[in-house]
């Protein structure tokens, strides 16, 4: 399968873009402003001024800038989709471009941020498995070092990190191997 190309994710995102809605006017203000500053080259001052021009309704405008984008290359595509990125964070990532990448076999132009999930057990299992083994830490070796004050509990203390830590070790290998899954 071929890598898809800039210009081609433009011509296919294009109708999602110029939808109702989707672009608002500063959004599409800064792209194109962006885009006049920092690559002169891709929008002259005097088309950088054409599709800014208030006068033309924003879809007008915004088609236009598009297909003039399309007629200059891919590096203009490329340029145009960073300053997407930038500028409508949250629209680039609903780019049905972007969910045909996903489903297929290429993923070079993904952000690549699935897989960062925590397990079903969650922080509050970590969280919980850490307090009970800092407390119990803390018991044995605050608990008094003479043996006649509470025989008995500085016994049960003295065995208490070989049982636990059996038990303990289980969860956290079991909450470990959860999260591990995964990679």
């Amino acid at each position: 399968m071929t890598a898809q190309t800039y210009c081609d994710r433009l011509v296919q995102d294009m109708p999602f873009l110029t939808g109702l809605g989707r672009l608002s006017e500063q959004q599409v203000d800064r792209i194109i402003l962006q885009l006049n500053r920092y690559y002169p080259q891709i929008l002259s001052n005097k088309d950088a001024e054409k599709f800014r021009n208030p006068k033309v309704s924003l879809r007008v405008r915004l088609c236009d800038l598009l297909g003039h984008l399309q007629r200059s290359g891919e590096r203009d595509c490329q340029e145009f989709y960073r300053a997407l990125y930038i500028h409508a964070q949250p629209l680039h990532s609903c780019l049905p471009s972007r969910h045909a990448l996903q489903n297929s076999d290429c993923t070079e132009l993904d952000s690549g941020t699935a897989g960062r999930e925590l397990s079903d057990r969650g922080p509050v299992a970590f969280l919980t498995c850490l307090g009970l083994a800092a407390g119990l830490a803390l018991l044995v070796y605050c608990c008094p070092p003479d043996p006649k004050v509470l025989p008995g509990a500085r016994r049960v203390l003295g065995f208490s990190p070989v049982i636990v830590d059996r038990h303990v070790s289980r969860f956290l290998l079991a909450f470990l191997t959860d999260d591990l899954g995964g990679l």
